[in-house]
């Protein structure tokens, strides 16, 4: 709001970077990390890898992989007039990559034992907009991507066990399965 209680024509907005979202939609869990390297300043792109390190399991890569794309956000956001504590709408999908990496922060400090900070976190989620975290929950969990698995040991039987029913060579044949009863 203004002094005059008109509200703001504009919000403050990530930028929107077309390129680094076509790059990220295209990439496998391997080639993140280019996306990355190749769009360093990018907020999305370090999420992103944020999420696939929590995803993983490395809860101390997840927390500095999303801590810098924070910064990257709230720099990109004070430079488009943004002030801290001030609202990031979801609704503005390129202000998505600071939503999920303050979740994916929170996340990883939950994890690392980090309890004040995990709380200051979901805090400052929650005035950034208060709908998000129901939102990133739903549409963008690190259950989305799905953990790599190795196959060894997969599909070994636990228990071999043995059920008969007669003996598989004993099928009828037509000319008496015909229904001449």
């Amino acid at each position: 709001m203004t002094q005059d209680e008109s509200a703001l024509d504009t919000e403050a907005s990530l930028v929107d970077d077309p390129e680094v979202r076509q790059a990220l939609a295209e990439a496998d869990r391997a080639s993140i990390a280019s996306v990355v390297a190749e769009h360093p300043s990018s907020p999305l792109a370090w999420a992103e890898l944020a999420d696939l390190a929590d995803s993983e399991g490395n809860p101390i890569s997840a927390f500095a992989y999303a801590a810098v794309a924070v910064d990257l956000a709230r720099e990109q956001l004070t430079d488009s007039g943004w002030t801290p504590g001030a609202p990031v709408r979801w609704s503005d999908e390129p202000n998505r990559a600071y939503l999920r990496a303050l979740d994916a922060q929170r996340r990883a400090a939950t994890q690392l034992g980090l309890h004040d900070r995990a709380a200051r976190l979901a805090g400052e989620l929650a005035a950034a907009d208060a709908e998000a975290p129901a939102r990133i929950a739903s549409e963008f969990t690190p259950t989305q991507l799905m953990p790599i698995v190795a196959s060894a040991g997969l599909f070994e039987p636990a228990i071999e066990t043995e059920a008969h029913a007669g003996d598989p060579t004993d099928e009828p044949h037509a000319a008496h399965a015909a229904g001449e009863d």
